[in-house]
């Protein structure tokens, strides 16, 4: 059992070949997908993926690249879109000061209303942080959020500790298997595998087999393997309790 914590099967990238994408992700043991929503139109497209596939969920919301579109009508449309039944998370929101894609003050403003969106519905968050450790955590401690995922985890294991405190999870992208990610990998051997999800994040961050190509969910078993290298565990343990982790935060079905 696998299942792929974040994904972004609605891109373009995959409008070619994407029934041949889910059916080398079933090939390969992976059971559920969830594709991430960044703005509206692919928030759109997220949730219409989601109700085509029993094995596809969604989340919602607007990137921090895209901070300039969190409207009040377009905050208005990603709530009631949340409110679908395939829909399981608000996300992607959060803050990237690292490509600075939106104004930082304009980044900050629709972060903390998506996260106030979210608690009012009672859904878990997927956060995007990067080059913003500090200020992201404060944020979602004041927004009294408790339950989410810190996707594709950049920080070091005292922030994971933190994350882990505040209810979030900690999940692992293809980078591990990068021979140059020794902070990501002290993470992985000391973050308990209760609190760890897997993710590709694709089409980018391609594991070290596939590094430079599109990424896809299949390719998730890699991270597995790695994740299971470094905590001297079977990888088919990592890959059922990641699997169980991520049913737990976002209500899949058992």
């Amino acid at each position: 059992m696998l299942i792929d914590a974040h994904a972004h099967l609605e891109m373009k990238e995959f409008d070619a070949d994407r029934e041949a994408v889910l059916g080398r992700a079933a090939a390969a043991g992976v059971d559920y997908i969830i594709t991430v929503g960044t703005d509206i139109k692919l928030s759109q497209k997220a949730l219409s993926l989601a109700s085509s596939y029993q094995n596809v969920f969604a989340t919602v919301g607007i990137h921090p690249h895209e901070a300039d579109t969190a409207t009040q009508e377009n905050l208005d449309i990603i709530a009631k879109m949340a409110r679908h039944q395939k829909v399981v998370a608000y996300g992607e929101i959060g803050l990237d000061f690292f490509r600075d894609l939106a104004p930082r003050e304009m980044q900050k403003d629709a972060f903390a209303r998506q996260l106030n969106i979210a608690a009012e519905l009672n859904l878990p968050v997927v956060i995007h942080d990067r080059n913003a450790h500090d200020l992201v955590l404060k944020m979602v401690e004041e927004s009294g959020v408790r339950r989410g995922v810190f996707h594709c985890f950049s920080g070091d294991y005292q922030m994971a500790e933190k994350c882990i405190a505040l209810g979030f999870y900690i999940s692992i992208p293809g980078t591990v298997t990068f021979d140059k990610t020794n902070k990501t990998s002290d993470v992985v051997k000391n973050i308990p595998l209760e609190w760890l999800l897997l993710e590709t994040d694709c089409p980018y961050l391609s594991p070290a087999p596939y590094r430079g190509k599109r990424n896809e969910p299949s390719f998730i078993v890699h991270t597995a393997k790695k994740v299971a290298q470094i905590k001297n565990l079977p990888w088919e343990e990592v890959a059922h309790a990641t699997a169980q982790n991520t049913k737990t935060l976002f209500g899949l079905p058992l």
